[in-house]
């Protein structure tokens, strides 16, 4: 069985989690983040793409780190490819 992909990094503040996945296609590498809202049903830990109001700024700080994160890794990978 493949083993599923596993995003290269996650940021999470309280129950919102990103998730950062690179991707390589014909036109180079690029970055992607998904977000997840974890929560508790019983005893068993779940996740909802579905984000209530008192979510978004939480939402919104996560996402104001991932791009810095991915910016970081793309300016950290250019620097990479001048010393070649």
């Amino acid at each position: 069985m493949k083993e599923r992909p596993k995003p290269i990094h996650e940021i999470r503040l309280g129950a919102i989690k990103a998730a950062i996945w690179k991707n390589e296609s014909s036109n180079g590498r690029f970055y992607n983040a998904t977000f997840t809202r974890l929560y508790k049903d019983g005893e068993e830990w779940k996740t909802s793409a579905s984000f209530g109001r008192d979510d978004l700024p939480l939402l919104a700080s996560i996402a104001g780190r991932a791009n810095s994160w991915i910016y970081d890794q793309i300016q950290a990978e250019a620097g990479q490819q001048s010393l070649l």
